[in-house]
């Protein structure tokens, strides 16, 4: 070779092996985060923001703490974490473009209800978590709501075990879940003050419209997102990864905690119903507890 030339660029394959390799490093990174945390990200956090949203309700917190949004969001995220990072290794181009589709389902559909009253019955957020889309919806909506079409896709995979992979069971399963997550939600989040209908309805203040409307747009979310995954994979990824459901943990903790203090023993008991199917995984007991505790906690 001629002194004066340059070098061939890396090879096509190269390139894929290193950045492959980059990858799986972030991931594993990221994979040992989650675990030395377990604890504190499903248990700490819910339980504190519990207190706190609860605390912002009664009137107990100072103005800057009260609702405050970016507390939300940052919360929110932190608790969705485990999620994230027991789902990123199953994301290919399909899940990235159903999921895309399940986001803009997702502000498409709650403009819609909160201007037109349709298909949940009337209703309006009584605080801002965050910015707001077109001044209705906040602008962080599908990290609220598509990890909850998530966590019940995920309980139901687990729960079924080898009727998991029958179509029809799975979706029903699955739609039934995500209502149920409702059931503990909106009597949880009219009481804080996070929205309110108009007029209010017979189960702590929800309208049984608005589970007609979940009934809709949890089956349109519940498709999207048995569409988006690699079955196999999913579930093969779920049955290995220990923390793939701790999100949910800190939704049942969270909200059934805030249903508990406000007397919603209804809601309270269908989040309980979800404390049984977790231990239905054979992954949530105390032996459970002391594996997820950090490693400097251990042994004392």
């Amino acid at each position: 070779m001629d002194s004066g030339e340059s070098a061939d660029p890396p090879s096509r394959p190269t390139a894929e092996v290193t950045s492959g390799t980059a990858r799986e490093t972030v991931q594993r990174r990221l994979e040992a985060l989650v675990r030395e945390n377990r604890v504190t990200v499903a248990v700490v956090f819910p339980v504190v923001g519990a207190v706190t949203l609860v605390g912002s309700a009664e009137g107990m917190l100072p103005a800057p703490l009260a609702y405050n949004p970016l507390l939300i969001l940052f919360g929110t995220l932190v608790m969705r974490s485990p999620l994230i990072v027991a789902l990123l290794p199953t994301i290919d181009r399909r899940a990235v473009a159903f999921l895309g589709v399940l986001t803009g389902y997702t502000y498409a559909i709650e403009l819609v209800g909160v201007r037109t009253g349709w298909p949940y019955g009337t209703f309006e957020y009584g605080i801002r978590l965050g910015p707001m889309l077109g001044g209705d919806v906040p602008l962080a909506l599908p990290l609220f709501f598509v990890p909850l079409v998530l966590n019940a896709t995920l309980l139901t995979v687990l729960v079924l075990r080898d009727r998991a992979g029958r179509v029809v069971p799975r979706l029903l399963a699955a739609i039934v879940a995500i209502i149920a997550v409702d059931l503990v939600l909106d009597p949880g989040a009219v009481a804080i003050g996070f929205w309110e209908y108009v007029p209010p309805g017979d189960y702590y203040g929800v309208p049984r419209s608005n589970y007609w409307g979940w009934l809709l747009s949890g089956t349109v979310a519940v498709v999207l997102v048995d569409c988006a995954f690699d079955r196999a994979v999913l579930l093969e990824r779920v049955r290995t990864c220990e923390f793939a459901l701790d999100d949910l943990v800190s939704f049942v903790l969270l909200w059934g905690a805030i249903n508990v203090l406000y007397g919603n023993w209804l809601a309270a008991g269908v989040a309980g119903l979800f404390c049984l199917g977790l231990f239905r995984t054979d992954r949530y007991d105390l032996a459970m507890l002391s594996t997820a505790l950090p490693e400097r906690w251990r042994g004392r």
